[in-house]
């Protein structure tokens, strides 16, 4: 270990774990005492007060032996990693929830693919499960489903799908357990290369340092990490890579384990209300009464009670104006109901909702965290 420890300064944090890391490829299980160190370090940074998600790889690697039984060459079989996929998943989520859990945590298992987190109402179906799990105090295990993902559907790595995940979720540090300590200026085994500890912008200089990935099972690579790195910092994440084959990695790596730090200077709350307020294209608006006007400058989130018209024709996760009774736009934001829905809710209490509709996905139509509020309002 060298180097000053990490000091983790973000409530939610995403952890992702590659499969050279959980599992041992060459017997096909996961390795029991690096799960429990790890459980030890997410048990310990929950009792701090962090919220912790978890990217996990090793299905198709869990599942490939006891599919193929050694008899056929990987390379190229998609159908045999999917077959391997489906039955991995099994043993995967299987052993989360067992070690896991002899440290009084229980998990639940999200299996995506792209189409999940870039489709307008999935990607809301998404973040409300997660947001859910963590409120209820249970950690998410994602991981990309392999088992029907094709190459247009695929993240490619879960390095990606970590990243996506982390800024999806607001996470303020992406830590990925990975091979190697982090980024350096040439390959770490050749002489005069050295450690790069703090990257604050992902330049060209920096791309080209990054290789392609290594290993039987590996997708990933240093490449995909410093693409992900750039993914998160442009959503307000940091992203911390450092070695995730030690005995409690977390631990390690606040006690002065080397990593490179990719450091956002972007808050991601801030980050998400400068995307909010650079859509122009709305689907429609809602206008609201004075009361709701001034909840919303307080920092509240829009309620149907406080909806006193509805324009336009727009779907669950659109974007819609919010604007006072005479039309003055007071900001634009992501819609948790589409437009026939909103219509049936307006000027109704949040405790409705179910009776109105038969079924509720938010207490609000919008929320404070998928709203940006303009400093004045313009026409419509």
């Amino acid at each position: 270990m060298v180097g000053s420890g990490y000091k983790f300064r973000s409530k939610r944090i995403v952890v992702k774990v590659g499969s050279s890391t959980l599992v041992d490829v060459e017997r096909g299980e996961v390795k029991e005492d690096w799960l429990r160190g790890f459980s030890e370090d997410v048990r310990d940074l929950r009792e701090r007060g962090h919220e912790i998600l978890v990217v996990s790889s090793g299905a198709v690697v869990l599942g490939w032996e006891r599919v193929v039984k050694g008899d056929e060459v990987r390379k190229g079989m998609i159908e045999t990693q999917q077959a391997s996929a489906s039955v991995g998943q099994i043993v995967l989520g299987g052993e989360w929830m067992r070690v896991m859990g002899f440290y009084g945590i229980d998990v639940g298992m999200l299996l995506l693919t792209i189409d999940d987190t870039e489709e307008r109402e999935r990607h809301l179906n998404v973040r409300g499960t997660l947001t859910e799990l963590l409120k209820r105090g249970i950690v998410p295990v994602v991981n990309e489903n392999d088992t029907v993902a094709t190459q247009r559907l695929r993240f490619g790595d879960n390095d990606r799908l970590a990243a996506r995940i982390a800024t999806m979720m607001g996470a303020g540090e992406l830590v990925v357990l990975s091979d190697v300590d982090g980024l350096y200026a040439g390959d770490p085994r050749a002489s005069g290369s050295y450690h790069i500890p703090v990257v604050e912008e992902v330049s060209e200089d920096v791309e080209r340092l990054a290789g392609g990935p290594r290993g039987l099972h590996a997708r990933g690579g240093m490449a995909s990490k410093v693409r992900a790195a750039k993914d998160c910092m442009e959503g307000g994440c940091s992203l911390v890579l450092t070695r995730g084959d030690v005995k409690n990695p977390l631990k390690v790596l606040e006690a002065g384990g080397r990593h490179t730090l990719f450091l956002s200077r972007v808050k991601p709350r801030t980050a998400r209300k400068n995307w909010l307020s650079g859509m122009v294209n709305c689907e429609g608006s809602l206008e609201v009464d004075e009361g709701a006007e001034v909840a919303l400058r307080r920092g509240k989130s829009l309620l149907p009670s406080g909806v006193v018209g509805v324009r336009g024709n727009f779907l669950r996760g659109d974007a819609v104006g919010v604007c006072d009774r005479r039309g003055k736009v007071l900001g634009v934001g992501l819609s948790a109901y589409g437009s026939e829905e909103a219509r049936k809710l307006m000027g109704h209490r949040s405790g409705e909702i179910e009776e109105i509709l038969g079924y509720k996905h938010a207490e609000e139509l919008v929320h404070r965290d998928d709203l940006a509020l303009m400093r004045s309002g313009v026409g419509l």
